[in-house]
């Protein structure tokens, strides 16, 4: 499905459940793309628990850029992307959610567009080498439960069990999360369907 935003188009993947119980967005970071292992991961662990997730290609990824420029037009344009999936889906719980950028997009956006929880894949706390440079602020302001996964190598930096409504640590992985992905989607199906009440109940 392709929709169109102030800021271009963009594409969405829809993987439906058998059961919906909530709808799970999903998005990647600069450079990647709705491919990510870890991301496909999250898919097959969760659509069976309920989860109908639509994977979100941005518009500056559609449009080959490998940064998403202006933090107010990408928010503002996955504002209507999700108001638009949402439409095809009423009635479902919200869940967004991301990997790197994708991640603080979802934190940041998440009270604007209703979300119930965030999923927090890979966050980048800061540019490599530069913690004095921190984004914690995002994840803390999410205004809604976040679960954090890192790995412990990831040198974006990794964040504290206060960051979080959870925080899933995997040892041996950086910030790719591609070592065993489906530690990834295990963690993020798991979180999904112990919260009460809410997604996967």
């Amino acid at each position: 499905m392709e929709i169109t935003t102030a800021h271009g188009p963009a594409r969405v993947e829809i993987d439906e459940a058998a059961d919906p119980r909530f709808l799970l967005v999903l998005t990647h970071g600069s450079a990647g793309g709705v491919e990510a292992p870890d991301l496909l991961a999250v898919r097959e662990a969760v659509t069976p628990i309920g989860g109908v997730v639509a994977r979100v290609l941005q518009p500056f990824r559609l449009r080959g850029a490998r940064a998403p420029g202006s933090p107010v037009k990408q928010d503002e344009a996955w504002t209507e992307l999700v108001a638009e999936i949402r439409r095809h889906r009423p009635g479902l719980p919200l869940v967004q959610g991301g990997r790197s950028n994708g991640a603080r997009v979802a934190c940041r956006t998440a009270v604007g567009v209703g979300a119930e929880a965030v999923v927090a894949l890979a966050f980048p706390l800061h540019p490599p080498g530069k913690p004095d440079r921190s984004r914690v602020g995002e994840l803390r302001a999410a205004g809604v439960e976040v679960l954090a996964v890192s790995g412990e190598r990831d040198p974006f930096g990794v964040p504290e069990a206060t960051d979080a409504s959870r925080l899933v640590v995997l040892p041996g992985e950086g910030h790719d999360l591609n070592r065993d992905p489906a530690r990834v989607g295990e963690a993020v199906a798991r979180w999904l369907g112990e919260r009460t009440p809410g997604p996967g109940r």
